[in-house]
């Protein structure tokens, strides 16, 4: 049944950043398809709601806080490593909803080592869940957005590029800095398509933003006082969603960042997780471009897909 409600698909929804753009996305007017690997009965769970960055948060629960909020909220299951679960989760979104106007991909492994130190297994697990499930996402859901008269966007959680980023967790990085690569891309394509009226954009944190993750992988002598609160993650996306679709089309950007910048934020105390605090910025102040010189002299194009097939 066809609805006139813009809606999100968010996947990797279920604690932490995830659930609260998902909550964030239903708070401004979206109909929300939250989706996610791990489920529950919300109706069972106690206390509720349950601690956001627990294991006791699920889609389920994020999907019965919503809708007790007056907010329109379904959920699905999905493992990113699946292409046909992607499938399936994002025609389920349109059968539920009518329409797909926006995709968040939060979806993530993490684990930050030397190469020396990460073994093949948790590295393969990582371009499963990071790139490869975001490849899968955006392949499932750009034909929907044809259908939509090539209208809608997507946010991506991942890092703008720079060499910092690689140092201590190459394995990661490689996954991470593929998906921004996606974004660069695809971004591109929209441009030489004229889709005017689609964009995609990644984005990350300025500083670290209290999670699941964060709480798992903080150090002993790591204080709280550094973390800020993911509504300013939510806050951030939101805003780009206002924006218009040109002024952020392969924009890799952060959250503190695009507020200060594209919205005249000033103040982020609001966020701090300990009140007072001033949390430490993880990313660098400034950073480099991608462009070179030359950057449409890129000679006679090649497009695969329309030259002879190459046996592999």
């Amino acid at each position: 049944m066809a609805g006139s409600q813009a809606t999100a698909l968010v996947v990797g929804a279920s604690r932490g950043i995830g659930r609260q753009i998902g909550i964030d996305l239903a708070n401004n007017g979206y109909a929300v398809m939250l989706a996610a690997k791990t489920t529950s009965d919300a109706q069972k769970t106690s206390p509720f709601p349950p601690d956001p960055n627990s294991s006791a948060s699920t889609i389920n629960t994020v999907e019965r806080e919503i809708r007790e909020a007056g907010g329109q909220a379904a959920s699905v299951v999905v493992d990113v490593r699946d292409a046909a679960q992607i499938q399936h989760a994002v025609a389920e979104t349109v059968r539920r909803f009518g329409r797909l106007d926006v995709v968040v991909y939060n979806a993530g492994a993490i684990w930050w080592s030397s190469v020396e130190n990460t073994p093949l297994k948790r590295f393969k697990l990582m371009q499963q869940i990071n790139p490869e499930g975001l490849y899968a996402t955006v392949q499932a859901t750009l034909p929907y957005f044809e259908k939509n008269g090539w209208r809608g966007r997507i946010v991506v959680v991942s890092p703008p590029i720079y060499s910092r980023f690689f140092r201590g967790k190459t394995a990661y990085a490689i996954g991470k800095v593929g998906m921004s690569v996606l974004v660069k891309g695809l971004a591109m394509d929209f441009v030489r398509q004229r889709r005017e009226s689609m964009a995609i954009t990644g984005i990350w944190p300025a500083s670290a933003i209290e999670s699941a993750a964060t709480e798992f992988n903080r150090s002993e002598d790591a204080s709280k006082a550094d973390l800020r609160k993911p509504t300013i993650f939510s806050d951030a996306i939101i805003a780009m969603l206002r924006a218009p679709a040109a002024s952020v089309n392969g924009l890799l950007d952060t959250d503190e960042d695009f507020l200060r910048e594209q919205c005249g934020v000033t103040d982020f105390s609001e966020y701090s997780v300990i009140p007072g605090s001033t949390p430490r910025r993880i990313m660098p102040a400034k950073f480099p471009g991608l462009e070179v010189t030359e950057q449409e002299d890129e000679g006679r194009r090649m497009d695969s897909a329309t030259a002879r097939p190459i046996k592999i």
